[in-house]
């Protein structure tokens, strides 16, 4: 939720910019570019305590110690089925078939 506020900050920062520029006629890539770079000084300096926070919740979530994305239910099922495939050598299975008809 972090990182989609901070997000939301900074685009809410560089949409103006980039129209104002596109108005004063600076073209489309020099109005990217300055919207852009003004954008990220307003929020580095400003807005430090949101960066901060999105940062946070990044490393949170690929530190490997953030909450499952799945349920405990799909934990259990895919546990499951691991268990199933180790004892069961010879299966196989072709994730890529999975909702296609056969000819």
């Amino acid at each position: 939720m972090a990182f989609l506020k901070y997000s939301l900050i900074r685009l809410a920062l560089f949409a103006p910019l980039f129209v104002l520029f596109t108005f004063l006629e600076l073209g489309a890539l020099m109005s990217v570019i300055c919207a852009a770079l003004i954008a990220f000084a307003v929020s580095y300096l400003f807005f430090q305590k949101q960066r901060d926070e999105a940062a946070a919740a990044l490393q949170r979530r690929f530190s490997g110690k953030a909450k499952p994305l799945r349920s405990a239910g799909e934990v259990q099922d895919a546990h499951a089925e691991d268990a199933l495939l180790d004892a069961n050598p010879d299966v196989t299975i072709n994730n890529d078939a999975k909702g296609r008809k056969r000819p």
